[in-house]
């Protein structure tokens, strides 16, 4: 396959949002792998280990809803447990940035990474439904899914410079809450439901 029909995979609608919701969900992860322990010891003034704990909470979450991801993809489908995943996002990151202490702060971060976990597979399996183009359809999203790990946090540190790591995390906010209202996008091709 040349690098016109890789491009080519571009100009189609369906593949452009679904690229866009894993960039959100991508950048919800990827914010906290690097930021999270930071971010608590920053803005709730605690310690390094309890930044530490935070993050453990927040990969044991990630790890438990990825376990259980096949399960509830096929209960499910897609399109809800794209929008579920967006919404318990959005909650866990609202309570993080506006929490009042350590203690609620952590319930943000368990929701936070329930959120995160499943937008990347999912993102790469809708990107997978048409055999026709796959490869180039599932490199591209997965592209957007590696830039958003790689470009996401240094920029979400340089916001933080200027107005803190706990606010900067609004910008995550935005891009996962993109993402949760383009989930339809991720609905199997040819499918009436989920």
């Amino acid at each position: 396959m040349g690098a016109k029909e890789r491009m080519a995979v571009w100009k189609e609608r369906r593949t452009a949002l679904i690229g866009i919701i894993v960039l959100g969900m991508v950048f919800a992860e990827g914010s906290a792998n690097d930021w999270l322990p930071l971010v608590m010891v920053d803005g709730y003034k605690v310690t390094p280990a309890e930044g530490s704990f935070a993050f453990g909470l927040f990969v044991a979450a990630m790890t438990i809803c990825r376990a259980a991801g096949g399960v509830l993809l096929d209960r499910f489908g897609r399109v809800i447990v794209l929008r579920a995943s967006a919404f318990f996002a959005i909650t866990g990151l609202l309570i993080v940035i506006l929490g009042q202490s350590y203690a609620v702060a952590i319930v943000g971060v368990v929701l936070w990474g329930f959120g995160a976990a499943c937008g990347f597979p999912v993102g790469l399996s809708a990107a997978g439904d048409d055999p026709r183009g796959v490869v180039a359809r599932v490199g591209a999203v997965s592209t957007l899914g590696y830039l958003a790990f790689l470009v996401g946090p240094p920029v979400l540190g340089i916001i933080g410079q200027s107005v803190g790591l706990l606010r900067a995390l609004i910008v995550v906010l935005i891009a996962v809450t993109f993402a949760g209202l383009l989930s339809q996008a991720a609905k199997p091709i040819g499918s009436a439901d989920k």
